[in-house]
């Protein structure tokens, strides 16, 4: 209870110094919210942005009532230690009261866990652009929703946080998305495949390495009548396209040039645990996804393990459970089983949900010796550690509470002395529980 109280109390400070220093300051902000590929997308809109701003964005995926004051005051999560959070509090008074060079923009994710949460910091939080990216009908975080109509609800509450003059970015590409345009009379920009797109894509290719293993990924960014080209490096899947799109939209929307923005695609980063290619043991390739896993972010995965050539080697899924899917965990466990079942050559699966990926599987005709199940991603990983081959590509994906599957990675990736800079979940505290 004590815990609890304190808890509350810290982020109520918190959102009032945020607040403030808002008020002080001024800084424009870009607020990205959506089911899947809020981070993925603000990390390329601060990418795109930083061309011609002064910019900062939300560290790792803090896009709550704590992470979003956080990144305003610019200081760390300070988890348990109340010494740390003392100091973080003095240090947003500090902000307030004494003249500081703050960013001219702030990049930053909005998410929500439970009904109410965007409803809260919308009160205070009016950005000048929202960016919303992709909807599901099953979304993360149903299980505590009673319904997905209540998420659409809840993510709506930015939208209507617009300030005056702001524009709405929105994914022409997801009818669900596109219903947003009700909630706003401010000026919208689209972006997607639709031939109503501001800023499309054309001819997007996996790009492959000397020993035909994917390396990244090169499609053309459509601005009017000019073809911009871009190549990624690091990662595959069609999605990643949209996440560079909406950030190019965002550039459009501000007038800046699309063709200058591109140039700092050249040393993006991709994000850590979203579908970022990582040199594998034994000459295999990882397709990291471990950062966590929802049903239509599982299934994009699988259209692109699917989607790759052949390389001499096998396709591996290796599964962790799907959290927080409520009524719907079990049917969506082996609709995404029966997927996996008819794309890859073996299926680990690992949690306890996941034995539902294996009844899939099997109806779709996948074989018992080609599934092999684990109660946790470190045996999971030690099994791969001894089947993984030349020429394989492994497809590691699952839900972050309790599954960790970045304990997979990490035993089958060439340069696990790198794991710090490549794979999710890497300080102290994250690592310190089991």
């Amino acid at each position: 209870m004590i815990k609890k109280t304190l808890k509350r109390a810290v982020i109520l400070l918190l959102e009032k110094e945020a607040r403030a220093v808002l008020r002080k300051y001024k800084p424009k902000i870009v607020a990205i919210t959506g089911s899947v590929g809020k981070t993925s997308t603000k990390d390329a809109v601060y990418t795109a942005l930083s061309r011609f701003y002064n910019c900062r964005k939300s560290q790792k995926s803090q896009n709550s009532d704590i992470g979003i004051p956080l990144t305003i005051l610019n200081i760390p999560n300070a988890g348990s230690n109340f010494l740390l959070w003392l100091k973080n509090l003095i240090n947003g008074l500090v902000l307030i009261l004494l003249p500081h060079y703050y960013p001219e923009w702030l990049v930053l994710e909005v998410g929500t866990d439970t009904p109410g949460d965007i409803e809260k910091v919308s009160r205070w939080l009016k950005p000048d652009i929202v960016v919303v990216t992709k909807l599901s009908k099953v979304p993360v975080h149903i299980e505590f929703f009673s319904s997905p109509e209540e998420v659409f609800k809840e993510k709506g509450n930015l939208v209507k946080a617009l300030k005056p003059g702001g524009t709405l970015i929105l994914n022409a590409d997801d009818s669900d998305v596109m219903d947003f345009k009700e909630l706003t009379k401010e000026k919208i920009v689209l972006f997607g495949e639709a031939s109503n797109a501001d800023v499309s894509v054309q001819n997007y290719e996996v790009v492959y390495d000397e020993n035909n293993l994917p390396k990244g990924v090169s499609f053309g960014v459509l601005d009017g009548e000019e073809t911009l080209p871009i190549y990624l490096e690091g990662t595959v899947g069609k999605h990643h396209v949209y996440h560079i799109i909406s950030a190019l939209a965002v550039c459009k929307a501000l007038g800046e040039p699309l063709s200058v923005a591109l140039k700092n695609f050249k040393y993006h980063e991709p994000t850590p645990g979203r579908m970022r290619l990582i040199e594998g043991e034994k000459g295999s390739i990882i397709i990291d996804d471990s950062y966590n896993s929802s049903p239509i972010a599982l299934d994009e995965a699988l259209n692109t393990l699917q989607d790759l050539k052949g390389t001499g080697g096998r396709k591996i899924a290796v599964l962790g459970d799907m959290l927080e899917l409520g009524k719907y965990s079990v049917d969506e466990h082996k609709k995404a089983g029966a997927k996996a079942g008819g794309i890859a050559d073996i299926l680990v699966t690992v949690g306890v949900r996941a034995r539902y990926f294996t009844e899939g599987a099997k109806s779709a005709g996948m074989g018992t010796e080609q599934i092999f199940q684990f109660s946790d991603s470190k045996k999971a990983g030690e099994f791969m550690h001894n089947k993984i081959a030349q020429g394989d590509i492994v497809l590691v994906k699952g839900s972050q509470s309790g599954i960790r599957m970045e304990r997979t990675v990490e035993k089958i990736m060439t340069h696990p002395e790198d794991k710090e800079k490549l794979l999710v979940r890497q300080d102290k505290e994250w690592r310190a529980r089991k």
